[in-house]
């Protein structure tokens, strides 16, 4: 199911990025410019990937060798639960806008950007690929999950229709330079982050969380995911998803404490439990990544603390 052939992707191979202004598109970008790519990118004002036929026009005239679709409308919860209609179809239609373009304009390579919500709420761990629609989704983010799942089956419909030599990734939760920190709209890392330094400086002696503290989460530094996309590039070819973690998770507990410890907040964690958890557990099995030679590089604590770093210095600016 697997090619290990460099021949997957030309050296000199111009790659357009979709969401190259995004956390994971960005670090992407940086990773294929670093390797010798030509990459190209459109920002959001001058090509709505959610218009099929500009999208499509775009590809025609750009005619790049491959395509990494890391653009999506992303959030945390509260996102998901406030705006499901448009994590739903701003994605499907930005999917189907860019796989079809990608295919009339004759990308020889492509790589579809998903996320471990596609899993079901109670799958086993780890999480193998093949748990895919094994059994029901967590509903805080159903419509997302079910934008991406659609993503994978339209990668498969692609590969066994016309022989497409195109792939997906699952990703587990990503941080890293770049992220997003607005409360209403980040995922957990950027909020615990922005919560605790503004506690600090405020001097609230305590910061609530919601949900339990008790589920447990994986988190990757974005220019590992980046590294894995290089590798997967090159040198996959297969009709599954392919899962990429860390193969370590923690509690959300665990990762309030390590934050508070880098931002230096003396003050007190509580947590409110009639607020939702979401999935208990999500610990992906990267068993198939690691075959081909990936390891992610960068330890959390290390990570976070130069997250927090360059989001203080961007604030400050």
């Amino acid at each position: 199911m697997t090619q290990t052939t460099h021949e997957l992707l030309p050296e000199t191979a111009r790659i357009f990025v979709a969401g190259h202004r995004g956390l994971v598109g960005s670090a992407v970008t940086r990773r294929l410019a670093a390797d010798g790519h030509e990459v190209v990118t459109r920002d959001r004002d001058e090509l709505d990937l959610r218009d099929a036929a500009r999208t499509e026009s775009f590809l025609r005239d750009v005619r790049p060798d491959a395509v990494v679709l890391a653009a999506a409308k992303v959030g945390g919860i509260m996102a998901n639960s406030t705006y499901p209609v448009q994590f739903l179809e701003d994605n499907l239609r930005i999917q189907l806008s860019v796989i079809a373009g990608a295919h009339a304009a004759g990308a020889g390579r492509l790589l579809f950007l998903g996320s471990s919500c596609i899993y079901p709420k109670l799958a086993p761990q780890p999480i193998r690929e093949d748990a895919l629609l094994t059994g029901p989704l967590e509903p805080t983010n159903e419509p997302y999950a079910l934008a991406k799942i659609a993503g994978i089956t339209q990668i498969r419909a692609y590969r066994r229709q016309y022989g497409a030599s195109y792939i997906s990734a699952m990703p587990t939760n990503l941080y890293g330079p770049g992220d997003n920190f607005d409360l209403e709209t980040s995922h957990v890392l950027p909020a615990l982050i922005r919560r605790f330094h503004e506690a600090g400086e405020s001097g609230a002696p305590e910061v609530t969380l919601w949900g339990t503290g008790t589920p447990r989460r994986e988190f990757l530094h974005v220019d590992d995911l980046a590294a894995a996309c290089a590798v997967l590039l090159r040198s996959y070819d297969g009709d599954d998803p392919v899962n990429v973690g860390c193969g370590e998770d923690l509690t959300i507990r665990e990762l309030a404490e390590t934050v508070r410890e880098v931002t230096g907040y003396p003050g007190r964690i509580a947590f409110d439990a009639t607020r939702p958890d979401g999935t208990p557990r999500k610990l992906l099995d990267i068993s198939r990544i690691s075959a081909l030679g990936w390891k992610p590089r960068i330890p959390l604590r290390d990570g976070i603390a130069a997250v927090y770093a360059g989001w203080r210095a961007g604030a400050a600016a």
